[in-house]
């Protein structure tokens, strides 16, 4: 599932200058979406690039043909306020008639907005998600029950937004039922709390991965070739790395060069990752060959727990260089191997902590990542694939 931030900014939070600072500080801490009023839209889209709501201005019955001026035109039409949606409007009791629902049954919005005042507009928000792309709902004291209401009823209906006020709101309506929302709607003017809602978001959409130990069985001189360093856009930590190796059902876990060496400087960006016809794992759980990698792909960091996140690769360097083939067994009487520089800066993660590969002897442990099955153009597939 991929989240996102919503950012209000419109009227209800001041004048234009205060919503332009909470505008400017969402788009410095890298939400997804502005919700604003319609006469903003084309001041949102002056100060960054981000996807654009907007609230109609009008009831119209029809969205106008597109307006030569792109950028006075939202990425999602959002109806509800000042209506029914947020009890401006009394909610009629046959939902047929309502206005809100019609417009965007009759294709005039992208999106409802609901405030949940009490269990009818929990029905409501069901009936707004039957026809929405996106239904945005906020509590008036927010509590968590109307959300797990809302999640197990519409949560593969619609893109569900659910409203908060602050970084840790968020990180518990993401993390609801196990589902969460699909995303947040904050309402802060607290630049700390904007980026500490982005860095939730981000948390949330890690994949959790099962490491596991596998015995070293060969460390050998294997002649030269071809192998790729990998240079991210992002520093790494101490116990972060990549996984990569020879063959797609086990890859290895390398450490990052954050380490300080008497041969050369820490580079806490890179990943000597090995030969170019290695896998490298990809945020999506494909995998890409180290060949392929260039500036703007993204790689799959990982630390020694299996806690993930995507980096960006600002440079791929391949060079020719004497390496070493280690080969592993698991527990399952599984061998799978790979190619790796031989030189000191390389380390890989066993028992004992980082260890460089030149010191890697028969009978140490490594960390590995396993998985079933094959790879078809970096898909995994249900496939009896033999790779030796």
């Amino acid at each position: 599932m991929t989240r996102s931030v919503w950012l209000k900014a419109d009227d209800a939070v001041g004048d234009w200058e205060t919503r332009k600072r909470r505008i400017t500080a969402g788009l410095e801490s890298g939400v997804d979406w502005v919700l604003v009023d319609e006469d903003d839209v084309e001041r949102v889209r002056e100060l960054g690039a981000v996807n654009v709501a907007a609230f109609r201005a009008d009831d119209v019955d029809v969205i106008d043909e597109a307006d030569p001026n792109e950028d006075a035109e939202p990425d999602a039409w959002v109806v509800g306020k000042g209506g029914e949606g947020d009890g401006t409007v009394d909610l009629p009791t046959d939902f047929s008639g309502s206005a809100d629902l019609s417009a965007l049954r009759r294709g005039n919005a992208d999106a409802g907005y609901v405030h949940i005042l009490g269990e009818e507009y929990e029905s409501f928000a069901e009936a707004a998600a039957e026809d929405a792309e996106y239904t945005l709902v906020v509590g008036k004291d927010w509590t968590i029950i109307p959300l797990e209401n809302l999640i197990a009823r519409i949560g593969e209906e619609t893109t569900l937004v659910a409203g908060v006020e602050s970084a840790e709101e968020a990180e518990t309506a993401f993390e609801t039922l196990d589902i969460g929302a699909d995303a947040v709607l904050l309402d802060s003017d607290d630049p700390d709390a904007i980026r500490r809602t982005v860095a939730a978001r981000d948390a949330a959409e890690r994949e959790q991965l099962d490491m596991s130990w596998a015995t070293v069985t060969a460390v050998e001189e294997a002649g030269s070739a071809d192998r790729v360093c990998v240079d991210t856009g992002s520093l790494m930590e101490d116990d972060e790395g990549m996984l990569v190796g020879s063959m797609s059902r086990g890859l290895f876990f390398v450490h990052a060069e954050t380490a300080e060496s008497p041969y050369v400087a820490s580079r806490p960006f890179r990943v000597n990752a090995g030969a170019v016809h290695a896998y490298v794992r990809t945020p999506d759980g494909g995998t890409k060959y180290l060949a392929e990698l260039t500036s703007g792909d993204e790689v799959q960091v990982v630390d020694r727990d299996g806690r993930t996140r995507a980096a960006v690769v600002g440079r791929a360097k391949i060079e020719k260089r004497p390496m070493f083939r280690v080969e592993v067994e698991t527990e399952a009487g599984d061998r799978i191997e790979t190619l790796l520089q031989n030189a000191e800066t390389i380390k890989v993660s066993t028992r004992e902590g980082r260890t460089a590969v030149t010191d890697l002897e028969a009978g140490d442990e490594v960390l590995v990542y396993l998985e079933e099955g094959g790879r078809h153009f970096g898909e995994a597939i249900e496939e009896r694939i033999i790779e030796q």
